[in-house]
């Protein structure tokens, strides 16, 4: 059965053990938060700016032990999340930020809302990805998650294009990591 990038990232969080995300919501990220709205199992803090999503997720980590997740709509949303996730790197707190962005097609070109963030955060997250086809997202959502919370743990940002969450294709979630050299 086909799935929307959206419904991959959602399927991913909830296999995951995601249990509360925060954020705030914007245009690029609206595909996932309908997917969002029609899950019980994922319970949304709705914060008032996209800063205390950051922190929120950097305080549940520190509270629950358990891998913080926010989420940002691309550009101003985005770079908002900046402080939080540095906070979260320097004192190695286990976070996974899901970031807006403009269409693939899109990217490079100034569009509306474009921030290159995953060149703005490159130094305060252990990785972070810019995933640019949708059959790849549900492997990334999985390293994601693994590389936030093993080793020196710390932030991992995945970009999500709005083409990204909106197509559909046939996907299964990975049952390990593959990753060299980690």
């Amino acid at each position: 059965m086909k799935r929307s990038g959206a419904q991959i990232v959602v399927e991913a969080l909830m296999k995951q053990g995601v249990e509360v995300i925060f954020g705030f919501p914007g245009g690029s990220v609206i595909p996932l938060y309908d997917v969002l709205y029609e899950t019980n199992q994922i319970k949304h803090i709705l914060t008032r700016h996209e800063q205390a999503a950051a922190h929120a997720a950097d305080g549940y980590a520190r509270a629950t032990g358990k891998v913080g997740v926010c989420v940002a709509t691309s550009g101003p949303g985005a770079t908002n999340l900046v402080t939080g996730i540095a906070t979260a790197f320097m004192d190695s707190i286990p976070m996974v930020a899901l970031t807006g962005q403009v269409p693939t097609g899109m990217i490079g070109n100034d569009a509306f809302q474009e921030a290159n963030i995953t060149g703005i955060t490159y130094s305060i997250v252990k990785h972070n990805y810019l995933v640019k086809d949708t059959r790849d997202l549900a492997r990334i959502l999985k390293e994601a998650f693994y590389l936030a919370s093993t080793g020196r743990k710390g932030p991992v940002l995945v970009d999500l294009p709005k083409d990204v969450l909106t197509s559909k294709i046939e996907a299964s979630y990975p049952k390990q990591v593959k990753m060299r050299s980690y």
